[in-house]
């Protein structure tokens, strides 16, 4: 049968066999086609496989870009709103590097939870919990939870040209042992660098306690209001795993204070493993596992390969704070095919920062699930 729109292009029929097929013409009519049962099958396979990786590509693929044409950088709709609004505050480019890398380490554990979710695992919603607090963390770490942010403000210079000195750290104990070890005379300027990045990883770690805290508090108000008890028992669960966390991180808090302590009076002895703060408090964290001398050297020669990332990253930050500066300088003088070659420089720089920030935490991160589990395990015996 043949449409009656002057210009269909599909006036032949098709008549291979009893079996219809329909198709639609170019002008948008229903072609009925005879075909064998055989190629009928072929077809409608062929057309499955076609549909079927269309939309596995559009579901597992990244959107190149959303709806007002910019770059989407996730997967998840709640991470590329943060992330959104984190360029509107203009971080600085450090801050704004690591709060990528915090985002891509959130998305992988949300898309693994959610895998999991779907496998029937993670029934007392555990999981979900500690990934919602993660989340609650990374808000308040930049400043983006909605509560006025006390710390000093961000600065597009290097910390070491610009913090007042005797009170850099926002903790009286923390200044009172810094100036102590300035004067001391037992350490050389690379291992006072090295001393000050174990003391501001520590101010860090204080100020994520401080933001665990605050969450907890907010739990527990919540928890007065449950009505239902079987609600009730379920927030209790993840109340309980948030006391948990905080005493946790309260006994490496007092664990590494002591270590810093000990380290201003005494200084670095010949025989110290590490030099990076977040290599140092893994190594005493593999110390108190009870892991054997065998797994205890194979570990310690892992964290060396890792020190050598921490190492490589931080320079590239640097790097990143000094390309920074010398743009914005370029851009005060407005030559344009200057400043074209200095933004390019700068949006690669920052790239290869976020991508060796994200591979860094995430070694980190499978690091200390692997010196935790290990020694459950070994605890458990």
């Amino acid at each position: 049968m043949t449409c009656g729109t002057p210009r269909c292009d599909n006036r032949n029929i098709c008549s291979s066999g009893p079996a219809f097929l329909s198709q639609t013409s170019t002008c948008g009519c229903v072609i009925v086609c005879r075909m064998q049962p055989r190629w009928v099958f072929v077809a409608l396979c062929f057309g499955a496989g076609v549909m079927a990786g269309k939309y596995s590509r559009e579901v597992n693929q990244h959107k190149l870009s959303g709806s007002d044409g910019h770059k989407v950088e996730f997967r998840i709709a709640k991470l590329n709103q943060v992330w959104e609004k984190a360029t509107r505050m203009q971080l600085s480019p450090v801050r704004q590097a690591e709060l990528h890398s915090d985002l891509k380490i959130q998305e992988k554990d949300e898309l693994q939870w959610k895998k999991l979710k779907m496998e029937g695992l993670d029934e007392n919603g555990e999981k979900e919990a500690q990934l919602r607090r993660n989340f609650n963390v990374i808000l308040a770490k930049y400043g983006m939870d909605g509560k006025r942010d006390t710390r000093p403000l961000e600065s597009n210079h290097l910390k070491d040209h610009d913090t007042r000195e005797g009170d850099i750290f926002d903790d009286p104990r923390l200044d009172k042992l810094w100036n102590k070890a300035k004067i001391s005379g037992k350490f050389s300027n690379e291992e006072l660098l090295s001393l000050k990045r174990e003391f501001q990883h520590h101010k860090d770690k204080t100020h994520e306690y401080n933001i665990l805290m605050d969450t907890v508090s907010r739990t527990e108000e919540i928890h007065k209001n449950v009505i239902s008890p079987l609600e009730g028992d379920a927030k209790e669960h993840v109340l309980h795993q948030k006391h948990t966390d905080l005493k946790q991180k309260m006994r490496d808090l007092n664990q590494g204070f002591e270590r810093l302590r000990k380290l201003s009076h005494e200084g670095f002895t010949e025989d110290s493993e590490f030099r990076e703060p977040r290599v140092i408090e893994l190594w005493e964290s593999a110390k108190r596992a009870n892991l054997s001398e065998d797994e205890l050297d194979s570990l310690k020669e892992e964290l060396h390969h890792f020190e050598t990332k921490v190492e490589k990253h931080s320079h590239y930050q640097e790097q990143l704070e000094l390309s920074h500066q010398k743009l914005r300088h370029v851009e005060s003088l407005g030559d344009k095919e200057h400043i074209k070659r200095n933004q390019e420089k700068y949006d690669t720089l920052a790239e290869k920062t976020r991508e060796m920030g994200y591979k860094m935490k995430k070694h980190m991160q499978d690091l200390s699930n692997k010196i935790s589990r290990d020694g459950l395990e070994h605890n458990e015996l």
